[in-house]
């Protein structure tokens, strides 16, 4: 979430006539995220957050916006959209689409525990079975062609090392990457600052505007990516383990996705190295935007290339039909859940 379109409590006073929210009381910008502006909306009759779509076309908003009605009546711990008094759940304001959703109790995990680790596994799944009958399904837009696109764009920015690597590691994908996993909608960014907790409990999940059908997979790649990174760049075979291990237990993982592990988290790892690239190289300007470092996800990459060189057991295979192994394959592994 960022600021990119500056509002005044004045105007967006007058713009909640249009709903049956009551009055405003406080309007306060949200500097987290990269994509739409974001503002916490206080009112008489309680708290929300507005959100102003600053990329995304407009004709794809209503499945977005449905996506989380349709999540949150499946009790996925979703925001909640609301309906303006004409009953739409998309509206205008300063000439750009916005919306209202019900605002989540709960803080994000800085640093993540096995507990957290595998409530995250557990929402991920259920997500998944919950949006198996979305009606109205869209494709996932960073997919492997978008990253050859924004690739062929910014490698002449690069490093000749970064340079390097970013091209082949796009071979890589485009000659390895399955293209018979288990597809769905995923939410493909689950990123800690988009979960919510209270105390040990998960609370909420927010952000669905990258969300989109794609390889389950990806997703668990995705979450696994930033849920279970050590500081050195490396994964952390025990937060795997929890997190693989409950999301296995709720939608039990193919032998084709085991096998595919390893790919799918270089092509989750190479996504967000693109993306990051992109926003360092061609920022967009706004009030507050927080700015992602990409170097986190170059060496994410190349410890994951690594790491699968050297055959490390947690990357690819497991122990039995529960558990994912660790890198030396402990045979105490699978007690860590």
């Amino acid at each position: 979430m960022s600021v990119f379109t500056g509002l005044s409590a004045t105007e967006v006073g007058h713009w909640l006539e249009n709903y049956s929210l009551g009055a405003l009381r406080t309007l306060t910008g949200i500097a987290e995220g990269v994509q739409n502006s974001n503002f916490l909306l206080d009112t008489t009759h309680g708290e929300y957050v507005l959100t102003v779509f600053e990329q995304l076309p407009v004709e794809e908003l209503p499945f977005f916006l449905e996506l989380l009605a349709h999540l949150a009546s499946r009790g996925i711990p979703c925001p909640q959209p609301i309906a303006n008094r004409h009953g739409s759940l998309l509206s205008r304001l300063q000439g750009k689409p916005a919306a209202i959703v019900s605002r989540l109790r709960g803080h994000s995990v800085i640093t993540p525990t096995l507990v957290h680790c595998a409530a995250i596994g557990g929402l991920l799944a259920r997500l998944h079975r919950a949006a198996a009958d979305f009606p109205t399904p869209l494709a996932h837009v960073r997919d492997t062609a978008w990253c050859v696109s924004v690739a062929e764009r910014l490698i002449d920015h690069l490093p000749p090392t970064d340079a390097d690597l970013l091209d082949q590691e796009i071979a890589y994908q485009q000659r390895h990457r399955p293209s018979d996993l288990p597809r769905g909608v995923i939410h493909a960014d689950l990123f800690r600052d988009n979960v919510l907790f209270e105390g040990w409990q998960l609370s909420g999940v927010l952000d669905f505007y990258f969300a989109g059908v794609e390889d389950l997979l990806f997703d668990l790649a995705v979450a696994v990516n930033d849920w279970c990174i050590e500081s050195t760049g490396r994964l952390d075979a025990a937060r795997c383990l929890a997190l693989l291990g409950a999301y296995h237990d709720e939608r039990p993982l193919l032998s084709a996705e085991r096998a595919a592990w390893p790919t799918l988290l270089r092509a989750a790892a190479l996504r967000f190295w693109l993306s990051r690239l992109q926003d360092h190289y061609r920022p967009r300007h706004g009030e507050l935007v927080v700015r992602r470092d990409p170097e986190v996800y170059r060496r994410l990459l190349q410890s994951h290339i690594t790491s699968a060189e050297h055959g490390d057991l947690y990357l690819g295979t497991w122990v039995d039909d529960r558990c994912w192994p660790t890198s030396d394959d402990s045979p105490t592994a699978c007690a860590i859940r």
